[in-house]
């Protein structure tokens, strides 16, 4: 099936999103740092031959998204479940399945809980429920180390200005340096990811998404409702900025949770290992 890539305008923003098949069952596919919807590719087409409409933006903040607000509040999770509801909203779909990975996990677990829009599944990859991910780094020093970077983000501008530095090449370092199988990332791959990343104030939007977490932690502490939708959570293990402690316990937080997990896969689960992935995407879809 053909990818199109069309703008969709919802929640004062005109969101990039590639879109694969067509129909009223919509599988909204939200992305992580420093990635963009490209990160997607590979999943897309397999979730189209199973029925779906699928869609994947450019979050707030990245790629060619626009505009990317650089105040930090605008990013704290409340404005981040409004685009999710404005482009299910867009989308006019009858049945809608959240696909998430990274932060775009973290608003998708929020989102499900929250009951914000009604959702049919939810697929999440390589990233806790908010809930067992506080609970870890409250008592884990090894996560709280694991977890460096979320620190750093705090300093004003200094991140920019190193991510950006000698063509994105810390951006760049983010998945070949992580990635166990680095012929997933090739130069052109690579490329990609950089350049969106320098569009005009887009790093600044995307470390804004940890900035206004630290600001605003409420969400990862309030009581969560239990998610009753059926849950698929894949999982790579060879995750350099997740345990795997940071999955016990999920089951407390999901009534229908099945959790799949990879050996020797990175935290760029859905790209370094998309067979993998999308042979459990369909057996649990199908099912």
């Amino acid at each position: 099936m053909p990818m199109t890539t069309r703008i969709v305008e919802a929640n004062g923003f005109a969101f990039a999103v590639d879109e694969v098949g067509e129909g009223d069952r919509l599988a909204l596919c939200l992305h992580g740092f420093p990635e963009s919807r490209f990160s997607w590719r590979a999943q897309m087409p397999v979730l189209a031959e199973l029925g779906y409409r699928v869609w994947a933006p450019d979050l707030r903040g990245y790629g060619e998204t626009e505009p990317k607000p650089r105040d930090v509040d605008s990013y704290r999770m409340e404005r981040l479940l409004e685009d999710v509801a404005a482009l299910i909203d867009a989308a006019g779909a009858r049945e809608v399945m959240l696909v998430a990975h990274n932060w775009g996990a973290a608003v998708a677990w929020t989102f499900a809980a929250r009951k914000v829009r009604p959702l049919s599944r939810l697929v999440i990859m390589n990233v806790p429920h908010p809930a067992v991910f506080a609970d870890v780094l409250r008592r884990s020093p090894k996560q709280m180390l694991r977890s460096w970077y979320m620190a750093f983000f705090q300093i004003p501008r200094l991140p920019e200005r190193m991510l950006l530095a000698k063509d994105a090449r810390a951006i760049r370092q983010a998945f070949s340096g992580m990635a166990k199988d680095k012929s997933r990332f090739s130069n052109a791959v690579l490329d990609r990811y950089a350049q969106d990343a320098q569009r005009p104030g887009a790093m600044t939007g995307m470390i804004n998404w940890y900035r206004a977490a630290a600001r605003h932690p409420d969400f990862m502490r309030e009581p969560w409702a239990k998610i009753e939708i059926p849950t698929l959570v894949i999982w790579g293990e060879a995750d350099a900025a997740l345990g795997l402690e940071t999955l016990e316990g999920t089951d407390a937080y999901v009534a229908d949770l099945q959790i799949k997990r990879l050996p020797g896969v990175s935290h760029w689960v859905q790209q370094e290992a998309p067979e993998a992935v999308n042979s459990l995407l369909v057996d649990w879809l199908k099912a």
